[in-house]
């Protein structure tokens, strides 16, 4: 019955609303509100799941750290043949990168050091000393950085070349050859690639040690009886999988959702006030114009299908305008200051885009919360009224 349209009861229930214009307009307001700031969120945390879960995916199998005393340390490279011998590893590379703070800006850069020939463990690498002349880096003592960098170095007018302060104090001038781009911002965003030589230069370390050794493995089910191999020829070896990465980042990721939980019960608890006020009893306004309606001959199924059309307009209505100012305000605006409750350390690194990602199933379910919730608040107490006659109704 209710699936058959009645133009005349849809007319009637626009000019309704309109003559009620303040109050929907309240209730319109709230329920966009609400549905906007959830959908937002939800958009967000998909947004950094999608990104962390493919750059996840570029990570080396397994990466060996050095730690003495409880401290990080250097680890010799000349364990690097050592390790090629353990069976169903197929490549071990040294790695040299840290983190070098610009304060001008207020963030960290990526600084990795590769040489030409030896083998990349990452896409993002392989594709970059396919495209740039590793070997002119060198000899230019240039480097190549990601478009973050690229951007924050401009902005402090750093076009063609950048200063570095190694760990000795000196000033090391590094012309910028090039800029990349890649599709994963978390991983090269505030990347900047230098030739081995000169990484080396910049954190004063001894060329005969790496920062880490990353390993690859042939049989990605062999990890683990390789990690112990490992483990147990090294006792100072710490062994991290790319398993271990992936549950790092969702425990922080799940530390950072308990504010989306906070926000989450403040805007259910608002709406479900709405709903509550409008079962607890229609106002004497709605009661009146119910009874009016009995009297002049409407029944009760008219009477609701018409509070039908107007709790639909209204909440359909909000839903939408919700979930569009979401997308614009998340994929449009990059979502200012709400991001940060899943990114608190973004303010130490070069900004990112929020990849797209839009979970159909997080569309219906808050579509399934907000109208058919508002729409059965709306015809219970009506239903209730349109069963009595008109005279009492209107007492």
């Amino acid at each position: 019955m209710f699936f058959k349209p009645n133009f005349s009861l849809l007319d009637y229930a626009i000019r309704s609303l309109m003559r009620r214009f303040g109050k929907s307009f309240f209730i319109f307001l709230i329920l966009s509100l609400l549905i906007f700031l959830l959908s937002s969120v939800l958009m967000i945390a998909d947004a950094i799941k999608l990104e962390l879960n493919t750059t996840l995916k570029t990570l080396p199998q397994i990466t060996l750290q050095r730690f003495i005393a409880g401290k990080q340390s250097d680890i010799p490279v000349e364990r690097v043949d050592s390790l090629l011998d353990i069976e169903g590893i197929s490549a071990v590379t040294p790695r040299v990168w840290g983190y070098y703070y610009f304060k001008p800006a207020g963030v960290n850069f990526s600084i990795v050091g590769i040489d030409a020939y030896e083998e990349q463990y990452s896409p993002t690498l392989t594709l970059i000393t396919q495209n740039f002349d590793m070997k002119l880096l060198s000899t230019q003592e240039s480097m190549i950085v990601g478009e973050g960098v690229q951007k924050i170095l401009a902005e402090n007018y750093y076009t063609d070349f950048f200063n570095f302060v190694t760990s000795e104090g000196k000033w090391k001038r590094v012309h910028i050859a090039g800029v990349f781009h890649s599709d994963l911002a978390l991983e090269s965003n505030d990347l900047i690639i230098l030739p081995k030589k000169l990484a080396y230069a910049i954190f004063g370390m001894d060329e005969s040690r790496a920062t880490d050794i990353v390993v690859k493995v042939a049989n990605a089910k062999e990890i683990p009886t390789i990690v112990q191999k490992i483990t147990t020829r090294y006792p100072d070896i710490r062994a991290i999988t790319q398993d271990d990465i992936r549950v790092s980042y969702q425990n922080i990721f799940d530390y950072k959702s308990g504010f989306f939980l906070a926000l989450f019960s403040v805007c259910a608890f608002a709406f479900f006030i709405i709903i509550y006020d409008k079962t607890s009893g229609l106002s004497s306004e709605e009661k009146k114009e119910i009874g009016i309606l009995k009297a002049v001959g409407w029944s009760s199924d008219d009477i609701l299908k018409e509070k039908f059309y107007e709790s639909f307009i209204l909440s359909l209505g909000a839903f939408l305008v919700g979930i569009a100012f979401s997308l614009f305000f998340v994929y449009g605006l990059q979502a200012p200051l709400l991001r940060n409750l899943f990114m608190g350390y973004s303010a130490l690194k070069p900004s990112f885009m929020l990849p797209f990602s839009l979970d159909s199933s997080m569309l219906v379910l808050l579509f399934l919360l907000s109208v058919p919730i508002y729409i059965a608040a709306t015809l219970i107490p009506a239903w209730k009224a349109s069963t009595l006659d008109a005279d009492e109704v209107m007492r």
